[in-house]
């Protein structure tokens, strides 16, 4: 059965989309902030809530670093499955994170993220046409 190209570029557009929003929300946490600007931004809620510093500062730096890099490998399309699959345990994080801290906490910039993550593992992987695992899919198979 032969796909219409339109899924391809639908696939495209939603990957990139979103690997642009974690990139550049990864960027500004790794180069921008710094994580230490990240932890001393939670650190006196934590500390109200009795979270370990450990716990504050392994979140920063995974959440950081997750979406910074698994940002680029949504737009390169590089290892895409994984790239989502640690995203997702990143929103994961921050739904608890944030509704251990402040329980009615605004959900408009964590939830369409969370939506285009499902909808990305959902879609079928042929569909990711223009991407780099699809070009290794096509090199290894000769």
């Amino acid at each position: 059965m032969e796909i219409s190209i339109k899924y391809y570029v639908v696939e495209l557009i939603l990957r990139v989309f979103c690997g642009v929003i974690f990139m550049f929300q990864g960027y500004d946490k790794v180069f921008k902030v710094k994580i230490r600007g990240v932890i001393e931004t939670f650190r006196y809620e934590a500390q109200q809530k009795n979270i370990p510093s450990f716990l504050l500062t392994f979140s920063a730096y995974y959440t950081s670093y997750v979406e910074f890099f698994g940002g680029i490998l949504l737009i390169l399309g590089l290892f895409k499955n994984y790239a989502l699959t640690f995203l997702g345990l990143d929103m994961i994080m921050v739904a608890i994170a944030f509704s251990y801290l402040k329980p009615m906490w605004d959900m408009r910039f964590v939830f369409p993220r969370l939506i285009l993550i499902a909808i990305l593992l959902i879609l079928p992987t042929r569909w990711a046409y223009f991407s780099l695992d699809n070009l290794l899919r096509i090199l290894l198979a000769k």
